[in-house]
């Protein structure tokens, strides 16, 4: 016992340092305090409704009427029954946010890099190096929240999959199923995508390797054990997946029926996002040298370039006191890549990449290459628009590449790759069966790489580079040609200032492994020097862009929104109604009211569309405005912000006397133009088909309708015509979970004015009911709760197995 208490208490000490540098990086939430993110804040906004409604009776409810009209709530922190996984999750992030996720970064890096058989003192250096990995650092930030939980534990499936090829099947597949359970839970599917390329790449580079030693039956049967531990990691998160699935086709990442743009144009044809909006922001080839000089194409697009600056001068010049100067010159557009935004340059570091370099030298086998071949990969698809020719391959033939934005996202793959690379070519520069004339010349030629393209940048900056942004004409027509030529000095003074930075770090790193070479530095002194140095290189550069600044208190972060008169005033309406508003931003009017407004990168579609034809556009066609029951609207003019009440607003549901058949979704969006959608709704023909509904109804003065309970997921009517009619109810149209009833039997309703709900209504007098009870949830869940306990016997055998067999064999 007193061995395994040996051995264990190393990593213990670490993983309890792991939690200490966490919350010293975060050091404000100790104070209680929480970090302010932009995007958080909006999500905040978009799930209001959602918590206010489980706060209030315990229940959960999957469809919210306060964004986009009403949609599901899947993708804004639902929470779905037997999810246990989730719990287990939820266990791991302890500490309070943001530094739970960082310390998953670290100690799922430090398990991989242990399983990869590296010390735990080098594995150490390697999840610092990993953790503090600028992107990494930058994305807690602003708010990327499930980007970052998604990221963290690619390491643990990672390492789930090599403990299975290293014939340790058991643990492998054990760990695999909980990795890969977890991963999905983070629910950034994106980030899991392209966690799929890079296991793709492992696998074709272990199938080689296999090939060649002929054990390719072992390699098969580890893929058939990981193949089992994915099937079932997949049915823990069934109900996120079968409830994901289901939500993305109708989505504004599904295929559009559209073969038309708002201005009339035609429409491009994919099953997915828009070409455009997909490379939208693409990495610059110049942009890759961001992983090795963290300033190298100016940072972000606002940075400190502080008092001493050309920038700051010219800010004077205009006009600017002292004070706003200063302060304008906290947020100096020094970005002069091509993409639109900015926060921050992706930096893996200058030690980490000059270890990369050597590692390339010192290292041999199947681990260097398919780790590699996924930088290779990741760096090459992160150009997006300005690699053309790979990336247009993949969008319009490899499946689901088109239902993903930002591309350079994919440089996930590389920041984990690198580190790995690096820390292994350390542990190499260690280890005696490497002789050290190979050690000395690998360290020489990685010198001269590394350390020449720096020199060769410092001494060539002019002629290589302009310096000139893509704003650069905005700036010279607003502020003048001497305003642009100042923050161009700026840019360049920082790149100098950044790449001389990053050459004496290479060359500090590399008088270090010389000086142990050469005998003259012991092990363990190495090692506290190259921490130091990583933690310097990468701390200091994540403080440029993530620091104490950012922490507020947390009602700041809790209630990020704070009503305003117009919205008391509007709240004062009981009433069933929506709100335009067209000054607050995406997702303040979704705290407040049942909005048009919203903040979500996967819209339904058909909202979208809609919005886009007619309301998000100077058109505001009133037509449109009015079917959608919106009773209100936020607007401004020149005398300031002001509530216009839009007496016209059609209500909560109405009869009308006559359908307008279309055969195809242009017509049918292109005759909202001009219908009258009080008396009127617009309908495919293959509704009218499939329902054999009538076109004409008799409406009379005695006709009502009106709303009499509503909730998230539930809605009562109570209706009276004298005449069977045909009732539109001013609610968006979802083709799966909503159950309609009249007097509590189950009838079918219909798609009309392309985004709501119509319903044929029997003469007489009704209650009408509509309930969001989605069988994918019910179907999920038991599927789950299933896994779930298949699992946790799965590894209670697992563990009573592998005890039994070192039992037996210490016999």
């Amino acid at each position: 016992m007193q061995f395994s208490i040996k051995r264990i208490l190393p990593h213990l000490l670490i993983l309890i340092g792991f939690v200490i540098i966490s919350l010293l990086y975060f050091s404000p939430v100790i104070q209680g305090k929480q970090i302010f993110q932009s995007d958080i804040m909006q999500y905040i906004g978009m799930s209001k409704q959602l918590t206010d409604f489980r706060a209030e009776t315990g229940e959960e409810t999957y469809w919210t009427n306060s964004a986009f009209g009403g949609m599901p709530t899947y993708q804004l922190g639902a929470n779905y029954p037997n999810n246990y996984i989730k719990k287990l999750d939820l266990t791991l992030r302890f500490l309070p946010r943001p530094a739970d996720y960082l310390f998953l970064y670290l100690i799922g890096f430090y398990i991989l890099l242990l399983v990869l058989k590296v010390d735990y003192k080098l594995a150490t250096i390697g999840a610092l190096a990993f953790g503090f990995s600028t992107y990494l650092i930058i994305i807690l930030g602003v708010g990327h929240n499930s980007k970052a939980h998604a990221i963290a534990y690619m390491p643990l499936v990672l390492s789930g999959i090599l403990l299975t090829f290293q014939r340790k099947y058991i643990y492998g597949f054990l760990l695999s199923t909980i990795a890969l359970g977890l991963e999905i839970v983070a629910n950034h599917f994106q980030m899991t995508y392209y966690l799929m390329f890079l296991v793709i790449i492992l696998g074709i580079v272990f199938l080689i390797d296999a090939f060649k030693k002929k054990e390719l039956a072992h390699y098969f049967k580890s893929v058939g054990i990981l193949v089992v531990a994915a099937i079932l990691a997949v049915c823990l998160n069934a109900t996120n997946i079968l409830a994901t699935q289901e939500y993305v086709k109708e989505s504004t990442r599904g295929k559009s029926e559209l073969t038309i743009n708002p201005d009339g144009s035609p429409k491009e044809i994919t099953s997915g996002l828009d070409r455009d909006y997909i490379t939208q922001f693409s990495y610059g080839f110049l942009e890759t040298f961001n992983l090795y000089i963290p300033r190298f194409m100016g940072g972000g697009n606002g940075e400190d370039v502080g008092k001493d600056s050309a920038t700051y001068e010219a800010f004077k010049k205009l006009g600017a006191t002292p004070a706003q100067a200063l302060e304008e010159s906290k947020h100096a557009p020094m970005y002069w890549g091509e993409q639109p935004i900015v926060e921050a340059p992706a930096y893996v570091g200058a030690v980490i990449l000059f270890l990369f370099v050597l590692a390339l030298f010192l290292l041999k086998g199947k681990t260097k290459w398919w780790l590699v071949a996924g930088i290779l990969f990741s760096l090459l698809l992160s150009y997006g628009k300005n690699f053309s020719l790979l990336t247009d391959f993949f969008i319009d033939y490899v499946p689901l590449y088109n239902k993903f934005r930002a591309v350079t996202s994919i440089q996930v793959i590389l920041e984990l790759c690198i580190p790995i690379l690096a820390i292994l070519g350390l542990s190499k520069v260690f280890e005696s069966s490497v002789k050290n004339e190979e050690k000395l010349k690998a360290l020489k030629n990685s010198v001269y790489i590394a350390g020449g393209i720096a020199l060769v940048f410092l001494i060539f900056k002019s002629s290589l580079f302009d310096f000139v942004g893509i704003n650069d004409g905005y700036y010279s027509q607003n502020y003048g040609p001497d305003f642009v030529d100042a923050i161009k000095e700026d840019r360049k003074s920082i790149f100098v200032e950044d790449t001389i930075r990053t050459l004496i770090l290479v060359l500090l790193s590399a008088s270090v492994i010389f000086l142990y070479l050469k005998e003259k530095l012991k092990k363990s002194y190495a090692l506290v020097i190259f921490s130091a140095l990583i933690l310097f290189d990468l701390v200091v550069v994540d403080k440029r862009y993530v620091n104490n600044d950012d922490f507020v208190s947390a009602i700041q972060v809790n209630k990020p929104f704070q009503a305003n008169e117009l919205d008391t005033e509007i709240l004062k309406d009981t009433t069933f109604f929506r709100v335009y508003d067209m000054i607050s931003g995406p997702s303040k009017p979704s705290y407040f009211h049942n909005s048009l407004n919203g903040y979500n990168a996967a819209e339904l579609k058909r909202y979208s569309e809609l919005f886009d034809f007619y309301i998000g556009t100077e058109k505001m066609n009133f037509n449109v405005i009015d079917m959608l029951n919106t009773k209100y609207i936020i607007a401004q003019n020149k005398e300031g912000a002001f509530i216009y009440p839009n007496k016209d607003a059609n209500g909560n549901a109405w009869f009308v006397s006559g359908l307008k058949t279309v055969n195809s979704a242009n017509e049918e969006i292109l005759a909202l133009d001009s219908l009258n959608t009080k008396k009127q709704a617009v309908i495919n023909s293959k509704w009218i088909d499939k329902e054999n509904l009538p076109t004409t109804f008799t409406v009379d003065s005695t006709s009502t309708i009106s709303l009499i309970k509503h909730q998230p997921n539930y809605l009562k009517y109570r209706s009276n015509n004298v005449n069977k009619g045909f009732v539109v109810f001013s609610e968006i149209y979802y083709p799966h979970g909503w159950q309609a009833f009249i007097d509590g039997q189950t009838v079918n309703h219909v798609n009309v004015d392309y985004v709501l709900r119509g319903m044929e209504v029997p003469a007489g007098e009704h209650t009408i009911e509509f309930k969001f009870e989605p069988q994918v949830i019910k179907t999920g869940s038991s599927i789950a709760l299933g896994s779930s306990v298949l699992v946790a016997i799965l590894v209670i055998l697992g563990l009573l197995y592998q005890f039994k067999q070192k039992k037996h064999d210490s016999a």
